[in-house]
C-alpha cells in the first residue's frame, strides 16, 4: 500500500509517473521534466489545503493532478517565453512543490 510518506520520498520526474503506475512516454519527460514538475507542483498547492487527513483521497489528487499536467504535454502544451521567464527570474531555476514539498527536499527536477 502506498503511503505520503512514500511520496515524499519521490524525487525524479519518473519517479512520480512509477509511484501512481501511470504510463508514460520516456522521451516526453525528459525532454519536459521541469516544466510538467512545476506545473504539476503548481497545481498540487492549489489543492493541498482541501483534504486534510484524508490520506487516500490526497493519493488520488496527487496522481488526478499528474495525470492532468502530462496530458496537457502529451497532447502538444508547451510553456510560453514568459512562463520560461519566470521560471528562472533572478537568475536562479525556482524548484517544483512536487519536489520541495518532500519534506523540505531540494527540487529533482
Amino acid at each position: 500500500m502506498k503511503t505520503l510518506e512514500d511520496f515524499y520520498h519521490l524525487r525524479d520526474a519518473e519517479d512520480y509517473f512509477e509511484f501512481f503506475e501511470i504510463s508514460y512516454d520516456k522521451r516526453l519527460v525528459n525532454v519536459k521534466r521541469f516544466h510538467i514538475m512545476r506545473e504539476y507542483g503548481n497545481l498540487i498547492k492549489k489543492g493541498l489545503a482541501g483534504f486534510g487527513d484524508n490520506e487516500k483521497q490526497l493519493l488520488d489528487f496527487l496522481k488526478f493532478s499528474l495525470l492532468r499536467v502530462y496530458a496537457d504535454y502529451l497532447n502538444g502544451h508547451a510553456p510560453s517565453a514568459a512562463e520560461v521567464f519566470e521560471m528562472f527570474k533572478d537568475g536562479e531555476p525556482k524548484g517544483c512543490l512536487a519536489c520541495v514539498s518532500a519534506k523540505g527536499g531540494n527540487c529533482a527536477c
